[in-house]
């Protein structure tokens, strides 16, 4: 046997002879379910939040504001997240993270009985954005301990197009509770998501980590484990253009949400409701992007299915500010959040594929923080800049980069990424 054959493991055998597709497999089946439940809960917050924020102060900037914070947080967590990944049990990790949001959400809506709290999406946020991030590069690292590589990319795509599903109830049900009951009873189902996923996730039985592929009992200090994970990055030419191309890209789009609901409530007039709606049309993006994403890359490769992604991106965002009804805007969001989906399922799945078992959680979390290192500074000055000169200039700008991004990386070794 060889050794890329221990490395994939019992489910990369069965896949390969055809008798367990990834549907009867019964652990990925049940994580499937549970990320896709907290993804849904997650939808209500991601519209609840912000509308909270402009709801008390009717500040876009303000709203941009949190996104930072929240995005700040999470980049300064990604530092540590790897090395902490690799070092401790993922399933008990991703079950802790999961109870701490459960808990810290929770507070949101039985604080605003008492009135409007706004410092205390400032303190909640930026600590849940942290625990995600821990979340989300033990996420990453275990998809790879219930497939085999081989299913990888058809995984994540699955993982990714239920949750968009997930996303478009969401939001609707989100836009609704809003209008009825408040913002702050919407992050109140987001927080009783994650008590769910936790009790779903310890349900899963993980593969054991390969023996041939585990680093030596002697572990490196704290230090070296940090620099692991960049120098994997730095010598892999590939990842090393796309951290470069991500962190620019990440730099102009986080805002987006905040300037979308911006956009729907302060310029052309709606209310939650039609906020909810058009997030529930751009989730449906998400699901068309993460259904096509694997078909696309075997037809295409990586690097033209990547750079056609982020362009698409680029033209969706432009039109946006200048949308001047509801259904343009969804279009446009539906477009940019489908071509989101391909460009980061590619991404990940090449992560996934390429970096060692015992490095997979350093590398994703040194990846996720250079991408989103700017990030938060991005953001701030998105939706300042939005609220001093509007968005229909912003949108422009930001997405006339977002396709020059996409025409650099044709001068990079990402052009040439292959089909495999």
């Amino acid at each position: 046997m060889t050794r890329e054959a221990r490395d994939t493991g019992r489910a990369a055998d069965r896949a390969a002879d055809g008798r367990r597709p990834l549907w009867r497999e019964r652990d990925f089946g049940v994580f499937w379910a549970a990320q896709t439940l907290s993804v849904l809960g997650d939808s209500f917050a991601l519209i609840a939040l912000p509308l909270l924020v402009l709801e008390a102060t009717g500040s876009i900037a303000r709203m941009g504001l949190l996104t930072a914070a929240g995005g700040a947080a999470a980049v300064l967590a990604a530092v540590f997240a790897g090395a902490v990944v690799d070092r401790v049990d993922r399933r008990r990790l991703l079950i802790g993270c999961d109870l701490v949001r459960m808990v810290l959400y929770g507070l949101i809506p039985l604080v605003w009985l008492l009135g409007p709290q706004v410092w205390l999406l400032y303190a909640v946020l930026p600590l849940c954005e942290a625990v995600g991030m821990f979340f989300a590069v033990g996420y990453v690292t275990v998809v790879r301990s219930l497939v085999g590589t081989e299913q990888l990319t058809e995984a994540n795509g699955r993982l990714n197009a239920t949750a968009a599903a997930a996303g478009v109830l969401g939001p609707l049900c989100a836009g609704v509770v809003a209008a009825w009951s408040g913002p702050a009873a919407a992050v109140g189902v987001d927080a009783a998501s994650f008590g769910v996923s936790a009790a779903l996730v310890a349900l899963v039985r993980f593969r054991p980590r390969p023996a041939d592929d585990r680093e030596p009992d002697e572990r490196p200090g704290l230090w070296q484990d940090l620099r692991a994970g960049v120098a994997f990055l730095r010598g892999h030419p590939v990842l090393r253009a796309l951290t470069v191309l991500l962190c620019c890209f990440s730099f102009l789009t986080l805002g987006l949400n905040d300037l979308v609901i911006y956009h729907l409530k302060h310029d052309l007039g709606h209310d939650d409701g039609t906020v909810g709606t058009v997030m529930a049309v751009g989730a449906l993006g998400t699901i068309t992007g993460a259904l096509l994403v694997a078909r696309t890359r075997r037809l295409l490769g990586f690097g033209r299915t990547w750079t056609g992604a982020v362009a698409v991106c680029g033209l969706a965002f432009a039109g946006l500010g200048r949308a001047g009804d509801v259904p343009t805007v969804a279009l446009l969001s539906a477009a940019f959040l489908a071509c989101v989906g391909m460009a980061g399922t590619c991404s990940m799945s090449l992560r996934q594929e390429v970096t060692p078992e015992h490095l997979l959680g350093r590398v994703t979390a040194a990846y996720w923080t250079l991408q989103y290192s700017a990030a938060p500074v991005g953001a701030a000055l998105l939706t300042w800049a939005a609220e001093e000169r509007g968005t229909a200039p912003v949108a422009l700008v930001a997405g006339a980069c977002c396709v020059l991004i996409a025409v650099a990386a044709l001068f990079t070794p990402v052009r040439r990424a292959g089909r495999a």
